[in-house]
């Protein structure tokens, strides 16, 4: 491996850590503000800073959406479980996946019928469109097992590590996995790679660290012995702001370093839409640039409990040889609902975006996410 894209990697990880704490330290400082303390030249004369201004800014335009809500549209699952074929299939795989933790966790000891083993299964099948890559369909599934007994803070995970890298609550659908053989509407070798990893995983590795973190040791796409660590923290701001960032690094046998930043600003008035930032940045010694980005600027409203509407402004690019390009942009809007159950989830995203080094001007793709969890 050139020492160089080393070099590079450490440098990111390093500065990504360092903006953790940077972020910390400004959080601290404006959710407790020293008395007495002079006005920056970006306040203005009631005490707030000028970023402050543009949430007051947007909520004064008027709008012809409905207001906020966490009214529920879909019946509770334990009363309809034994409603439909679907709702019992459901509830079979949902205790088979509790079962077969509770059988595993019997291997490492006695187990404790106060805190006994549990599972939590997602299964997503992803569709997407546009008229250069014509169309096709991703399944995903990622799957996680609690086992008490060989200890509170060690897990079972399996299936697509890729989703964990990813926001959890990302305003729009994504897969960094690479993209199947293009003549295939269902690429089957590819999603069979996708999907087998299988890790332990450690957290809250110590009360001394201020991050949230997870520790994994597995194997994926077959071969590719692993080592994974995640570190996460939220801090609260002032004027109802909060930040949220993540670090993740990843060291695989076969595909070595993988490094992601990411980083959310938001923005949330009580009972109001939601302003939000969503900033990732990807290094990867699989990928071919030294660095990619995507960010996403969106309003995001909550019209019943579920349910998202999002509409923004996406802009992507990548560094590669001290060359740092702006690759596509364009507007974008996203749905997501339950869908008759409270477990089964929908999602849409149309977006209008181009994409330079490809050279296509601006075109409209479409995604559809079928999310179902047990």
């Amino acid at each position: 491996m050139p020492r160089i894209r080393i070099s590079f990697a450490k440098k990111i990880f390093i500065s990504a850590i360092l903006g953790m704490a940077c972020s910390a330290a400004s959080a601290n400082e404006a959710a407790a503000p020293a008395q007495n303390a002079e006005p920056s030249p970006a306040q203005d004369s009631t005490g707030q800073g000028i970023l402050f201004q543009i949430p007051r800014v947007i909520d004064a335009v008027p709008t012809w959406l409905p207001e906020q809500s966490d009214q529920g549209i879909t019946p509770p699952t334990d009363q309809t479980e034994d409603g439909t074929w679907s709702d019992r299939q459901q509830r079979g795989i949902r205790n088979w996946a509790d079962r077969t933790a509770n059988k595993m966790d019997n291997w490492f000891g006695e187990p404790d019928p106060k805190k006994p083993a549990s599972a939590t299964l997602l299964v997503i099948v992803d569709n997407r469109w546009n008229k250069h890559d014509g169309y096709d369909i991703k399944p995903r599934i990622r799957g996680k097992l609690k086992l008490p007994a060989l200890e509170r803070k060690v897990s079972l995970v399996f299936g697509d590590d890729s989703l964990d890298n990813e926001l959890a609550n990302s305003v729009a659908i994504s897969n960094e996995n690479a993209a199947g053989q293009p003549d295939k509407t269902v690429d089957g070798q590819r999603a069979k790679e996708d999907n087998s990893s299988l890790a332990l995983r450690w957290s809250k590795l110590s009360k001394h660290i201020p991050f949230d973190t997870d520790l994994d040791l597995g194997v994926r796409s077959g071969d590719d012995i692993y080592l994974r660590l995640k570190a996460k923290k939220n801090w609260t701001l002032q004027n109802d702001f909060s930040l949220h960032a993540e670090q993740m690094y990843r060291y695989g046998v076969d595909s070595e370093n993988y490094l992601r930043t990411n980083i959310e600003l938001t923005h949330a008035h009580p009972n109001q839409p939601i302003l939000s930032n969503q900033l990732s940045l990807t290094y990867a010694d699989a990928q071919d640039d030294d660095l990619n980005w995507d960010n996403f600027i969106f309003r995001q409203h909550q019209f019943f409990h579920g349910n998202t509407f999002s509409y923004g402004l996406y802009t992507g690019g990548f560094l590669d040889n001290k060359d740092l390009r702006l690759n596509s942009y364009g507007p974008f809007v996203s749905w997501r609902q339950p869908f008759v159950r409270e477990w089964f989830f929908i999602q849409g995203d149309l977006n209008y975006l181009n994409d330079r080094r490809a050279d296509r001007s601006h075109f409209i793709g479409a995604s559809v996410r079928l999310e179902a969890l047990f």
